[in-house]
């Protein structure tokens, strides 16, 4: 019997576009500690009686206008990736969110019931972040160490440059970089600044300088900025994209303390007010569409674009099911399978 297994984790999504359901979600997400970082009374207070009462009825109506009738785009996505992967490498994939449904523990409980003892966790984020990659990657541990403490667990790290991503993000891109563009602007997920610094295993890098990212970075393997700045010059390197035709900003941000700069939506509109009129954004933060993309960028961006004084704006799909992101999933689960085997032939011949 096999008895090891792929598990794949994404952010999460409400189980409808109903304000109740997507009042759970956000109590959940907003909620975690690694999200909003406050003391647990203040956090509490932040979220209860300051964001959920208004806020889910808005993100409601949001997420209505991207919902299909399979469901949450992201979720919908992230279970073909899942099947794919498991048809082509012959192996066990299970699925998680880190928020609401699929969950964490139904998953790790299933694996652990069909008698599962290694896992190789797959965070579908290439970039390291408290509120993303560490908290998916941590919440597996400790669902882990209450209910399979025997299972090991083997994860991958940030894949923000690997060739591999990187190559399957170009291909993606290729339709739209055919077109007849001005200017493509990378747009990340944003993150407090506070993140960055808390991150920071020096306690005094990140954002100590105006260039603290560039170069050989010290805390490269944690810094988000460093690691989407990374991203950028692999992509553009390996698309060819001039300098001057490019440029990055951050979005999403909540509440009113500093977060990653410049912000999405603002050089958007600056774009097109200093007379860029063919603009493609992506989003490299996001292996799949979903909210951040589809509503927040294909519809609000595109919005203060045209508004602006653009006329043509352009959404570049996420990697999805792209065969060649397919591709890179399916050579990290092989490699891994191949270094297990090899690591159990040694140990039989020691034996």
């Amino acid at each position: 019997m096999n008895t090891r297994a792929v598990l794949l984790v994404n952010l999460g999504s409400p189980d409808s576009a109903s304000v109740e359901d997507v009042r759970a979600y956000l109590g959940e997400f907003l909620m975690d500690g690694r999200v909003l970082d406050a003391p647990y009374p203040v956090r509490w207070c932040i979220v209860h009686l300051t964001i959920l009462p208004t806020r889910p009825a808005l993100s409601a109506e949001a997420y209505e206008k991207i919902w299909t009738p399979e469901g949450s785009p992201l979720v919908a996505t992230s279970r073909k990736v899942r099947k794919a992967l498991q048809d082509r490498a012959g192996v066990r994939v299970e699925l998680a969110m880190r928020y609401r449904n699929p969950s964490i523990p139904d998953a790790i409980g299933k694996l652990r019931d069909e008698g599962i003892r290694e896992v190789l966790l797959i965070p579908l984020f290439p970039h390291y972040a408290m509120s993303s990659y560490e908290t998916a990657v941590e919440r597996v541990r400790e669902v882990m160490a209450e209910i399979s403490p025997r299972m090991s667990l083997t994860v991958v790290p940030p894949y923000y440059d690997h060739p591999d991503y990187i190559r399957a993000m170009t291909a993606t891109a290729s339709g739209c970089l055919n077109r007849d563009y001005e200017h493509l602007l990378f747009s990340f997920h944003g993150v407090p600044e506070r993140h960055l610094r808390r991150s920071d295993p020096t306690g005094r890098h990140c954002l100590g300088s105006r260039d603290c990212c560039e170069g050989d970075c010290p805390v490269l393997s944690t810094c988000y900025r460093a690691q989407c700045f990374k991203t950028v010059e692999a992509f553009v390197r390996l698309a060819s994209i001039p300098e001057s035709r490019y440029s990055v900003a951050f979005q999403s941000r909540l509440g009113r303390e500093p977060w990653l700069k410049p912000h999405t939506d603002r050089v958007i509109e600056g774009l097109a007010r200093a007379g860029t009129r063919k603009l493609l954004v992506i989003c490299p933060s996001f292996v799949s569409d979903c909210l951040e993309t589809l509503e927040e960028i294909g519809m609000r961006g595109r919005k203060i674009f045209l508004d602006s004084g653009g006329t043509e704006f352009h959404l570049v799909p996420c990697l999805n099911e792209h065969p060649l992101w397919l591709d890179f999933l399916e050579k990290l689960i092989r490699e891994y399978m191949g270094e297990r085997e090899k690591e159990e032939v040694q140990a039989k011949a020691k034996c």
